[in-house]
């Protein structure tokens, strides 16, 4: 089975530790896309209280990823990671399907 997303072991052990951390337990993180941003489109991520109908599920052992059917278009094939740096951290996401960057990063186009 093909996922629209890869997770990168990195990835996987924060959204643990976020899940683990949370005093309302989830299911897991869902993954979107919103309008947002210079170019039109931002990854949103949130903790995911109720199943949404027709969510892609990627799984490792208990940790449940749901990415928003809207969204698989636009991420399809990408790898999402967890990077820490000096002054920021965060979940990036390298996307083949990426034609473009805003400025700041904030935000992508396809």
């Amino acid at each position: 089975m093909s996922f629209p997303l890869t997770i990168t072991p990195r990835a996987w052990d924060q959204i643990d530790t976020m899940l683990q951390n949370r005093e309302k337990k989830a299911l897991g993180i869902r993954i979107s896309v919103k309008t947002r941003g210079c170019t039109g489109n931002a990854y949103a991520l949130e903790f995911l209280d109720d199943k949404h109908e027709g969510d892609e599920v990627v799984v490792r052992g208990d940790t449940h990823v749901f990415i928003d059917p809207k969204a698989t278009l636009f991420i399809f094939g990408s790898e999402m990671d967890y990077e820490q740096k000096e002054f920021e951290s965060g979940f990036t996401f390298k996307n083949p399907n990426e034609k473009g960057r805003c400025g700041c990063g904030e935000s992508f186009y396809v």
